[in-house]
Order: structure tokens, then C-alpha cells, then sequence
């Protein structure tokens, strides 16, 4: 009778051991970006004398994080490209326009993952950008600035990204002088656990 009540109980602790093991490969954190706390910005030669510099303020999308397996980081990021923001109204207008952003025929820009490589701390996200309308490839070094709990309750991810894109490789080829042919991209993203 004993000997029967211990293989019971042995069978019981294998099975919830197992049911624990097969669950642990999906225990990824998912996040949805916070869009007060995360924006993209942007920076371009001005006629090769100084620096103009500018966001976009609305930016949303998700990401999800495994920090036993930090290679299958996946994120998708979606900006409102007519909320660009460069601190001056009329250039602002001009940016929205067919010269540039073109923001009624090309609303949004976006960024999915494709791939990720690191070690928790850093790596290279790559996946597919697309702006005005063209997709690319790119790589994006990124580094993983913290994560903790949050006074509301909820626990929240951050992490900063750089990217230098060529203009015209997105079909925006207004003349700016050859000094601002390329512009670096800057990412912020602040996630909420969901």
C-alpha cells in the first residue's frame, strides 16, 4: 500500500515537473510601446553648416522579450508620420508634404523584426523599415537601458536604438545638398507589461 501511494506521489511530481519544463520555452513578456514614453527622432545635415533635429511624437506597436532566450526579441513599431515635429510650424507643413513625407499618401512608417542577435544588454535587431512607401532591410544596434516595476502597478522594458538611412534609398530625394544625402534615425522605446 505504500509502496503504491510513493508511485502515485512519484507520478504526480514527473507530471507537474514535466507540464512546468514544456511551459517554459513560451514564458516571453509581452509589451505594448508606451507612447508618452517612447518617440523616434531624427537628425540631418542643414545645407551642410549645422544640424537640424526632430521626432515623431506618435508611436505605438509591441515587442515581446524572453531573458532566457533574448534572441527571439520581437518588435513592431508603427509611427503617424504627420506627427512629425521639428519645433517650427511652416517647416513642419513643408516636411508633411509630397516634397518629403508625403503624410496623406504615406501615413505611417514601420519597423518589423526579422531577426535578433544579442546578449540582453546589446545586439543587432534587423528587420524591414518602410517610409514613403519603400521597404528596406536594415540592421539596428540597440541597448537595453532598464526594467522594473512602475508606481502604477505595472512593470515596464526600455531600450534606445541608432540607425543611419540614406534618404533617397526611401525615394525622398529633395535637394538638400549632398551633406544631408543621409540622415541618423534615433529610437526610444519605453514598453508596458501587458
Amino acid at each position: 500500500m505504500k509502496t503504491s501511494l510513493k508511485i502515485k506521489s512519484f507520478i504526480a511530481i514527473a507530471l507537474a515537473a514535466a507540464f512546468t519544463f514544456s511551459a517554459s520555452p513560451a514564458q516571453a513578456d509581452n509589451y505594448r510601446i508606451d507612447p508618452s514614453h517612447s518617440f523616434v527622432e531624427f537628425s540631418i545635415s542643414h545645407l551642410g553648416i549645422s544640424v537640424l533635429q526632430g521626432r515623431f511624437n506618435d508611436i505605438s506597436g509591441d515587442f515581446n522579450y524572453d531573458k532566457n532566450n533574448p534572441n527571439s526579441a520581437k518588435i513592431t513599431v508603427l509611427v503617424k508620420t504627420a506627427s512629425v515635429d521639428s519645433n517650427h510650424a511652416e517647416r513642419d507643413k513643408h516636411l508633411r508634404n509630397k516634397d518629403f513625407l508625403h503624410v496623406s499618401k504615406y501615413p505611417k512608417a514601420t519597423f518589423t523584426t526579422t531577426s535578433f542577435s544579442g546578449n540582453g544588454k546589446t545586439g543587432t535587431l534587423k528587420g524591414k523599415l518602410t517610409i514613403h512607401g519603400k521597404t528596406n532591410r536594415v540592421a539596428i544596434p540597440i541597448v537595453y537601458v532598464g526594467a522594473g516595476k512602475d508606481p502604477w502597478g505595472g512593470y515596464r522594458m526600455g531600450f534606445t536604438g541608432k540607425l543611419r538611412i540614406k534618404r533617397s534609398d526611401y525615394g525622398i530625394s529633395y535637394n538638400l545638398g549632398p551633406a544631408a544625402e543621409s540622415m541618423d534615425l534615433g529610437f526610444f522605446i519605453e514598453g508596458i507589461r501587458k
